[in-house]
């Protein structure tokens, strides 16, 4: 089948693609074999070849994905052959991979039904930004109607998603954008205020009379974590979700005494849908969202599988908005 590897550790230039991959084994006790129509393409993927995260070669990346089971092992219930189904992170961020191919075997306690009327590229690019953003604004820090946030990357997958979901529970948000031409498509998800980078600490302080943001969700990481730190009211929280600009050095946890008894947390996907019950509360909303329209799903680039390497390419320069799918 068409899949592809990463052979070692590094940059783009390090996936592969190949028109011969094994297929997959026909799936055992709890497992489901589906047949991938598209997968998501995330910042965990980048990690995952770059080294960052401790993830053996050779694997098949991705983490995400949309589909059509094609066989069911023994012990399956709640999933048949023919369904059409969706997922995100089988596992941790140093085991959850095999996407970026034609079929995969996944657990099938993890696969989420597409409801009727949602199409499965849709379903592939909302499953688990759609997840992240429900459980940041509902559990990492639970948006309270009047609260001022700060989204980063307000313009990227997951800045869009969180801003809907904020928005959607009362909150004014603020978010910051790497160009000037992204900020209409952070205002166009919701945003209130639209920053640059530089300097937004200062600017967000102005704009809450001297006050500080209830929380900051912030997925760039190195780049931003002081000016975010620095944005915070008094026990504010900060919810470090990723680090598209490289991990956050050690520092002095007394920063966050000093900042006014803040909160940090570096929350995971995989810790807000720890049992089935929770997984299909958060698909579910962000299904029945995305139907009605109150979740927007912006596709910002479609890529045949074998160019899975311009897609990573496009993805780091942050000459993308929205989401980034893989076509087999």
């Amino acid at each position: 089948m068409h899949a592809v590897i990463v052979t070692r550790h590094g940059s783009p230039e390090v996936l592969q693609a190949v028109t011969s991959h094994p297929e997959p084994q026909s799936p055992g006790p709890g497992q489901a074999l589906v047949d991938i129509a598209a997968s998501g393409v995330n910042f965990i993927e980048l990690s995952q070849r770059s080294g960052a995260f401790s993830m053996p070669t050779p694997f098949v990346p991705g983490v995400e994905a949309a589909g059509t089971v094609a066989a069911v092992g023994p012990d399956v219930t709640g999933v048949a052959v023919g369904d059409r189904v969706a997922w995100a992170m089988d596992g941790s961020v140093s085991t959850a991979q095999g996407t970026y191919a034609q079929r995969a075997l996944v657990t099938a306690d993890r696969l989420v039904p597409i409801p009727e009327g949602l199409d499965s590229e849709t379903a592939a690019a909302v499953v688990m930004q759609g997840m992240t953003a429900h459980y940041l604004v509902h559990d990492a820090y639970r948006v309270q109607p009047g609260d001022t946030v700060v989204v980063h990357a307000g313009a990227g997958g997951l800045g869009r998603m969180v801003t809907q979901y904020a928005v959607a529970r009362g909150a004014r948000v603020i978010a910051t954008v790497s160009t000037p031409q992204k900020e209409a498509v952070a205002r166009a998800a919701g945003a209130d205020a639209v920053l640059g980078y530089q300097g937004f600490a200062a600017r967000v302080r102005e704009l809450t009379d001297g006050l500080g943001a209830a929380a900051v969700y912030d997925g760039v990481g190195a780049a931003t974590f002081d000016d975010s730190l620095a944005s915070l009211r008094v026990r504010g929280t900060l919810a470090l979700v990723g680090g598209a600009s490289g991990p956050v050095d050690a520092f002095d946890v007394g920063r966050l005494l000093d900042g006014g008894s803040l909160y940090l947390t570096r929350p995971g996907i995989a810790h807000y849908t720890r049992d089935r019950a929770e997984l299909l509360t958060r698909a579910n909303d962000v299904f029945a969202r995305t139907l009605a329209g109150g979740l927007r799903a912006h596709i910002g680039g479609r890529y045949p599988l074998s160019e899975a390497r311009r897609a990573h390419e496009d993805l780091h320069s942050r000459r993308t908005t929205g989401k980034l799918l893989l076509i087999p």
